[in-house]
């Protein structure tokens, strides 16, 4: 049987370092503080936001959502951006996504202050990441790749030579996660909805990443996966009442050495990873 990887139990160890360098930074005067921007009713959105202020909540940071209707336009929503760009009582600036189709994710994300960017989506930090120039502790890195990066960290999986396989494309999960794990000299395959013969790809991943989100129609399941893999499940759908990942979770358990459960893998290290980049937007200003 697999080891099951806990994102929930180190997210929680992870709050108490962020809540002792809080407390720090209040001494000096800082309060850390995120903004988030909310567009529309989506349900799952609204869950989202809902826990990562309860996330700033646990560990001091200072939290307020703005809530914009669903036929909000463009600039509405760059002009909300460009006044909390320049309240210096905020730090972080996260603009809760899937957007409306009329909005331009690339010239929301871009109107953010890239020192305020907690989603590490601005073109500025995304290029520090792409050049290799970025401090991995410190800079203000995409949440979901950094999460699972900490993850496997955390577990002690040596990244080194090892044959790792995403499928995802994105820039909030595969283009990121892709150029972390080359940094730690990974051989990196990137799947997608176009890929031929997907199977043919999983079955030889060391290190299998799923980041698809479209149960039933897509599910990972045991032969796709190679005998001792480490099974990394971002993917989140909603079957009736149900969450589930990617995967075929009770029986791909029993061939991995590692995977992670959904919900309490991936999920929660994500939301710590948001409050480690307000923090260190929060460090930046002092003086």
């Amino acid at each position: 049987m697999a080891v099951i990887m806990d994102g929930e139990s180190l997210a929680r160890a992870l709050k108490k370092d962020i809540a002792t360098n809080v407390s720090a930074l209040k001494k000096k005067g800082i309060t850390p503080a995120l903004a988030t921007i909310l567009i529309g009713e989506r349900p799952a959105s609204k869950t989202y936001v809902r826990l990562k202020e309860r996330d700033c909540q646990e560990v001091g940071i200072r939290s307020k959502t703005y809530e914009l209707p669903a036929q909000a336009s463009e600039q509405e929503i760059l002009e909300l951006i460009d006044t909390l760009n320049k309240d210096e009582e905020i730090h972080g600036i996260l603009v809760q996504l899937p957007l409306p189709p009329s909005v331009s994710g690339t010239k929301v994300v871009e109107q953010i202050l890239p020192e305020k960017d907690v989603d590490g989506l601005h073109s500025f930090n995304m290029g520090k990441l792409w050049l290799g120039t970025y401090d991995f502790d410190n800079d203000l890195l995409p949440c979901t790749p950094k999460g699972i990066v900490k993850l496997l960290d955390h577990y002690k999986i040596e990244l080194a030579g090892k044959d790792a396989v995403i499928i995802n494309r994105s820039n909030l999960v595969g283009k990121p996660l892709s150029k972390l794990f080359l940094d730690r000299d990974a051989t990196v395959t990137m799947c997608h909805s176009k890929t031929k013969n997907l199977k043919e790809f999983t079955k030889k991943a060391d290190i299998l990443v799923t980041a698809v989100g479209r149960r039933p129609a897509f599910i990972v399941t045991e032969d796709m996966v190679k005998e001792g893999a480490v099974v990394v499940d971002v993917g989140i759908s909603y079957v009736g009442e149900k969450v589930c990942g990617d995967i075929d979770f009770e029986k791909i358990e029993k061939k991995a050495t590692y995977v992670t459960p959904c919900p309490g893998g991936v999920g929660p290290m994500t939301r710590v990873i948001l409050l480690y980049n307000v923090l260190n937007a929060a460090k930046g200003r002092v003086k």
